[in-house]
């Protein structure tokens, strides 16, 4: 096993696609909508004006990609504790089943990390999956009592 990493270009994006939908289902999601179509015009409005950053892991044995990562850079007002109001919204980390626990998810989260801070934001958020909190309080995340969301 030879993993190399990459950025996502529109090249992949139907296979970043199936895998975001796989891991979303993984995560326990039901709901039956079509997805791909506000998938495909958010990465790729996104990815043009690099407000969405991707990086992939592939196999290069036999050229599958088997890891993803991404950040969505949204702004709001300055705090003290993100002075830049820049905060990285993390998402789409996903590994194939058959490649876990082999590091991948750590360099991916690594390599978003890395992209988070050249961008200048202040924080990395990310509403972790049951399987994913471990992962991301190795690496340094704090969990936050107080989330809340309100569904529209």
């Amino acid at each position: 096993m030879n993993i190399v990493y990459k950025r996502l270009t529109d090249k992949e994006l139907d296979i970043f696609i199936r895998m975001r939908i796989n891991q979303l289902r993984e995560e326990g999601a039901t709901e039956n909508i079509d997805l791909v179509p506000e998938l495909k015009n958010y990465y790729k409005n996104h990815m043009a004006d690099d407000t969405f950053i991707s990086w992939l892991a592939v196999d290069e044995d036999n050229g599958r990609i088997v890891g993803t990562s991404g950040i969505s850079i949204v702004e709001k007002p300055p705090y003290f504790s993100c002075p830049t109001g820049k905060i990285a919204l993390l998402s789409s980390m996903f590994t194939d089943k058959s490649y876990r626990r082999k590091g991948i998810a750590t360099n991916l989260l690594e390599k978003i990390v890395t992209e988070a801070k050249s961008r200048h934001c202040g924080t990395i958020q990310i509403t972790a999956s049951d399987t994913g909190v471990l992962l991301y309080s190795d690496f340094g995340f704090l969990k936050s009592n107080n989330f809340m969301q309100y569904r529209l």
